[in-house]
């Protein structure tokens, strides 16, 4: 299936390629001209008729303005279509020196694939349909992938640990109308199923600052998890740079059964406060409430609260985008709060990238699974990674890159006779995405 996708990304690639360097046509037809970006193709946000498409996060949340696009584009001045997506096939070793027990091996491919339509409705209706899909359950299994501290989710009737969960085959599928009342107000509406509500930054694979780092966040069941949620109905309203929105969706996270659709319950809520001071800023604060959602603690609800801040800033032949994050979990019925941190960045060269990921997350023994060892301790997790990667091919109809990245991690003295004293990961890949769109 991963090949598949792979060829018909390409094929549509080679197209939008082709397309994008036919001739414009005369004065009277150019409405109807496959464009460049340049006035004669739809070049809008998602869900502004107003707002540049740069600022398209994941869902409806917000990114600067000045991050870059790595997309292939198709359409006129009504419509576009957009796709994009990333491919990593790599070497996963979670501790190269085999300081603990709790770590592994594995070849695997972390894939993410999204194609947007954007169509215009009138001189004042926007609307959007958008289509997420991943070959993760494909490739890796119900088991997910190695990752240290990581947790949420589960296999086989049990929560996962150290492993990060596959994402489901349909991630998104969403539609959504937005009605530009002024030039500074629009109104919108959004449905997903799946979807995604209006809760926590944007989401980490949609990221500039972490577009080549592979791993998932070990804070993402603190901060950005509902990325994939069943069930979301969003409403929102725009006043020049500042969002007002609030969600209504399924609490509980998707179930191991990776290829269904789960059922639909919109027993949970949310709000989102997004604001965009400039056009490298972009500034986030959330909350919400989500009914159960870990399959196997039943009975225990979580209120979640986010704040974000992204910078991006593009100056010649490079980009640099950071992220700072932060999120906590009360759980109902426990007496403290559990806070997450991270801070990633993102140096974008011509054909050279270097990033970089710092986290903390507070992890109870629950979490990790040893709640018969360690009863209601909870832990401080820290772990740092650094990578690199360089672009080869440059004739490739996609970008490919070759990369290294090595997580230092640092356990709390309680489980350093599990995990080691400093376990170090390191992983090297190849990673596919679609060149940056000249916008």
């Amino acid at each position: 299936m991963v090949i598949s996708i792979c060829s018909f990304l390409i094929c549509v690639v080679a197209r939008a390629q082709h397309e994008h360097h036919l001739p414009a046509k005369d004065s009277a037809s150019q409405r109807d001209t496959i464009g460049d970006g340049s006035g004669n193709m739809l070049m809008t946000h998602a869900y502004s008729l107003n707002l540049p498409m740069s600022r398209n996060g994941s869902g409806t949340s917000w990114l600067p303005d000045a991050s870059p696009m790595y997309m292939y584009m198709m359409g006129n001045a009504r419509n576009n279509f957009m796709i994009h997506g990333s491919i990593f096939f790599r070497y996963n070793n979670q501790d190269v020196f085999e300081n603990g027990s709790r770590s592994a091996v594995k070849w695997d491919v972390v894939s993410m694939f999204m194609g947007m339509y954007n169509r215009r409705v009138g001189e004042r209706g926007l609307l959007n349909g958008t289509v997420m899909l991943s070959a993760d359950p494909v490739v890796m299994g119900s088991s997910g992938y190695p990752l240290l501290f990581q947790s949420g989710e589960t296999n086989n009737g049990e929560k996962l640990v150290d492993r990060q969960h596959p994402h489901d085959l349909f991630s998104a599928l969403s539609v959504g109308y937005s009605h530009a009342v002024t030039k500074n107000v629009d109104v919108t509406g959004y449905f997903g199923y799946p979807g995604e509500p209006a809760l926590g930054p944007v989401a980490f694979m949609h990221r500039i600052s972490a577009m080549n780092n592979p791993n998932a966040p070990l804070g993402h069941h603190w901060q950005d998890a509902t990325h994939v949620t069943f069930g979301v109905g969003t409403l929102g309203l725009r006043v020049h740079n500042v969002k007002f929105e609030g969600s209504i969706f399924t609490g509980q996270e998707p179930d191991e059964h990776r290829y269904n659709f789960d059922k639909a319950t919109f027993d949970s809520y949310s709000y989102r406060v997004s604001w965009n001071s400039s056009s490298t800023w972009a500034f986030q604060f959330s909350q919400g409430f989500l009914h159960e959602p870990e399959q196997l603690d039943s009975g225990v609800d979580i209120n979640r609260t986010t704040a974000s801040v992204t910078h991006s800033k593009s100056m010649r032949t490079l980009n640099w985008s950071h992220t700072l994050a932060w999120g906590m979990n009360h759980k109902n019925g426990h007496t403290h709060n559990e806070h997450s941190f991270l801070y990633e960045n993102n140096l974008q060269l011509r054909t050279q990238a270097i990033y970089a990921r710092y986290e903390f997350v507070n992890k109870s023994a629950e979490e990790l699974g040893l709640q018969n060892t360690f009863g209601e301790t909870s832990f401080d997790i820290n772990a740092f990674t650094l990578g690199y990667n360089k672009r080869i091919a440059p004739a490739s109809p996609v970008e490919i890159s070759l990369g290294a990245q090595a997580t230092f991690n640092f356990p709390p003295k309680d489980l350093q006779d599990l995990y080691g004293k400093l376990p170090i990961g390191l992983q090297i890949y190849l990673q596919f995405r679609p060149h940056q769109h000249e916008h």
